[in-house]
């Protein structure tokens, strides 16, 4: 039976992770709860405000399913930041931190975050007896105090980062990734990584940040990072647009519905379930939303 809510990887790369005490703001709810993160908007492109379940039908596999869980407000999150320090990257890095204060200046106070930074290696922003933090400058230097320089480990820094997410007290959980989508170091394939975020409730957003001739841009592997866990990539014409893309995310993330619910169909672990979200507004219009398109069964981790 699925249990998406509780799911762990243990991940033998990067930097090692410890355990922490438990933080309050947890969903408590029964471990074969599939949870969704639903970001809803209507045709305007604005959030869809002041919707309660009844708006809402969730298929699997086309089946409808009885919505057992269902969240509308503003709660705290565990956010990776995982940054790109390639040589590609020299020139971009002075916006990417003023967007990376915009995005942690939107977010809510009780966030709590970490920085991944990756080139030829792998690096955790953050001293090592600071795990977590939701402090402006802390993590602005986390950034900022690594150069860019070296080759690209792209899908390395994402499994380091799931690790991280994975001891983060939050119960909602989000990676914010700007990078040129491109990887040219990595030990690890897209394969694995894509493996992993089908057996994860994370969010992925993505920010694409490459020039026109960089022969390492690859937009594909940043869309397909994004959809395949709800999240949502972009692409600025200008790298100063990004400080506007992160203040959009931080207020994406504030305003989402969460649902639940317990599959109806009883499948072995290691099975893919697609999920379908439809929401209805007022006079029955259809909304927009925006969730990850279906997760792989598995069983309670040790």
């Amino acid at each position: 039976m699925a249990n998406i809510i509780g799911a762990a990887v243990l991940l033998l790369v990067g930097p090692a992770w410890h355990t922490q005490d438990p933080q309050p703001f947890r969903i408590s709810v029964n471990v074969d709860l599939v949870v969704l993160n639903l970001s809803v908007r209507d045709r305007n492109g604005q959030f869809a405000a002041g919707l309660l379940e009844k708006n809402f039908d969730v298929f699997e596999d086309g089946v409808r399913q009885t919505i057992r869980l269902f969240r509308d407000e503003d709660i705290p999150v565990t956010v990776g930041l995982v940054v790109d320090h390639s040589g590609s990257m020299r020139h971009k890095l002075a916006e990417v931190v003023a967007a990376a204060r915009t995005f942690v200046q939107a977010s809510s106070a009780e966030d709590e975050m970490f920085v991944v930074n990756f080139s030829d290696q792998v690096t955790l922003g953050l001293p090592p007896n600071i795990r977590f933090t939701n402090r402006v400058d802390e993590l602005a230097r986390a950034i900022a105090n690594t150069p860019a320089a070296g080759m690209t480990s792209l899908y390395d820094s994402l499994l380091v980062a799931r690790a991280g997410l994975e001891n983060g007290s939050r119960e909602k959980k989000v990676l914010l990734v700007v990078s040129d989508g491109g990887d040219n170091a990595s030990k690890h394939r897209l394969s694995e990584v894509l493996k992993l975020t089908q057996k994860s409730k994370a969010l992925i957003y993505t920010i694409g940040l490459f020039d026109a001739d960089d022969p390492d841009r690859n937009p594909g592997v940043l869309r397909r990072l994004a959809d395949s866990t709800g999240g949502e990539a972009y692409f600025p014409g200008r790298t100063q647009e990004v400080i506007t893309i992160c203040e959009r995310i931080a207020r994406d993330i504030r305003h989402q519905y969460t649902i639940g619910y317990v599959s109806a169909k009883a499948t072995a672990p290691g099975t893919y379930r697609a999920i379908q979200v439809l929401a209805r507004g007022a006079a029955n219009r259809k909304l927009s939303v925006r969730t990850r398109p279906g997760y792989v069964t598995g069983e309670e981790p040790k």
